[in-house]
């Protein structure tokens, strides 16, 4: 497969991103292009999504369990294995806002061989880290350290010459690649981990470091030739869409609100439908759910970038909130329908929120998914510990479907009040004009 480096369209250059004219006024509002002339995927781009899976079942075919791992097999309390597993997902996403600067002045190749180095070097650092705490810990930390640096140079790269038109086909594509890896990694590795945990590692070491070999041979983009150390990225590149500046709710703000929510289903879910359905269901609703995610993702994502922004809101908190309502009114029927609206939900919410904060940035695209990443993290540790609390709370009054009501009420009022800011933002503007 050649990795010969294309455009994705002819004058993807100076005029990338920019709207057709006479048409300023329809680009602002979020419409897509439709696939009439869409080019093919580049060899690189390819080479990045195959790449995507594999690293991905890599990661997760050892890092879902690591908690067994530093308890059962190595001692730690579980305080001490909750505070490091605390610790690695705050690297892994914090590390984000570091990643866009440190990719900005080595190149974004560069970036993703150094991050596949560090993984590298961790997955293997656990095959002796089976009879040390110490290595296992210091393991983690380096892999962590690894994908906080890899995943936005991936995005980065991925969408490195590509037009306003291409980057949600590419976006979702490569969200459905990591979503099969993940979907993919814990099942795979279900025979090894336990019995033969040496062998797992060593595998998953060889696999990062083929696939690392690979990206060797990844062409050199105009984000890895910075001219004066800086910054990495081409002016078009960096330069937000022509014309007057979006308004509307921070795509920052709005993906750690987006996130937060999206999280009581993840971490709370087992707690609720374990007892009342079966272990043996919880993982098959966990399987399609990734499945549903794979293959909607991509057929929706011209859908998704065609919205404007308030209405990407709307439909997308308000599948979340008809989710989690489905799920409180319990039954098997109101699991599966839950979660395939939340997964409506997380397709609408997430890749509107990265397309619109590529959209209003003059910053380059892998500072951009740092920040992505860091605003992920911030959602994710809100909604681990309002969720506990509140569904403490529920479980102590007796309905632990009251969970899920007051989560589906967040839900609803979410939108509401990130639009009233925007009006409310508005609003001095217009009464300043109406007077004189």
């Amino acid at each position: 497969m050649s990795l010969r480096r294309t455009d994705g369209a002819p004058g993807a250059g100076a005029d990338r991103g920019r709207p057709a004219p006479g048409r300023r006024g329809r680009a602002r509002r979020g419409t897509a292009p439709r696939r009439a002339g869409r080019p093919p995927l580049t060899g690189p781009q390819r080479f990045l999504l195959g790449g995507s899976f594999l690293i991905t079942l890599g990661s997760f075919a050892v890092l879902p369990y690591m908690s067994v791992l530093l308890h059962q097999r190595l001692g730690l309390g579980l305080g001490t294995v909750g505070f490091v597993l605390a610790v690695a997902s705050l690297i892994q996403f914090a590390g984000g806002v570091v990643a866009g600067p440190v990719a900005g002045r080595i190149g974004l190749r560069r970036a993703m061989l150094l991050a596949l180095g560090l993984r590298t070097a961790g997955f293997a650092a656990l095959v002796p880290g089976l009879t040390s705490p110490v290595l296992a810990v210091g393991a983690l930390l380096l892999v962590s350290a690894g994908a906080a640096l890899y995943l936005p140079a991936n995005k980065a790269y991925l969408v490195e010459g590509a037009s306003q038109a291409q980057r949600p086909r590419l976006l979702s594509a490569s969200g459905s690649a990591f979503n099969a890896g993940m979907a993919l990694g814990p099942p795979a590795a279900a025979p090894l981990v336990m019995g033969s945990p040496g062998v797992l590692f060593s595998g998953v070491t060889v696999l990062f470091a083929l696939v690392g070999a690979g990206h060797a041979l990844l062409p050199a983009g105009a984000a890895d030739r910075p001219a004066d150390g800086s910054s990495a990225a081409p002016a078009a590149d960096r330069a937000p869409e022509s014309g007057a500046p979006r308004s509307g709710p921070s795509p920052f703000v709005v993906t750690v609100l987006s996130v937060y929510a999206f999280m009581f289903f993840q971490h709370y879910l087992a707690l609720y439908a374990v007892p009342r359905t079966s272990a043996a269901f919880y993982g098959a609703v966990l399987t399609g759910y990734a499945a549903l995610l794979v293959v909607a993702q991509p057929l929706l994502a011209e859908r998704v970038a065609a919205l404007g922004y308030p209405a990407a809101l709307r439909w997308g908190f308000g599948a979340m909130a008809a989710g989690m309502a489905a799920i409180g009114a319990g039954g098997h029927a109101g699991i599966v329908v839950g979660g395939a609206l939340l997964c409506l939900g997380e397709i609408v919410l997430f890749l509107k929120n990265d397309l619109e904060a590529l959209a209003r940035s003059s910053a380059a695209p892998a500072s951009v998914f740092g920040r992505q990443r860091l605003a992920a993290g911030i959602g994710a540790f809100a909604s681990g510990v309002v969720g506990g609390q509140l569904y403490g709370a529920a479980e102590s009054a007796g309905s632990a479907r009251g969970f899920w009501a007051a989560v589906c009420l967040q839900c609803l009022l979410l939108p509401v009040f990130l639009l009233r800011r925007r009006r409310t933002a508005r609003d001095p503007e217009g009464s300043r004009a109406g007077v004189g």
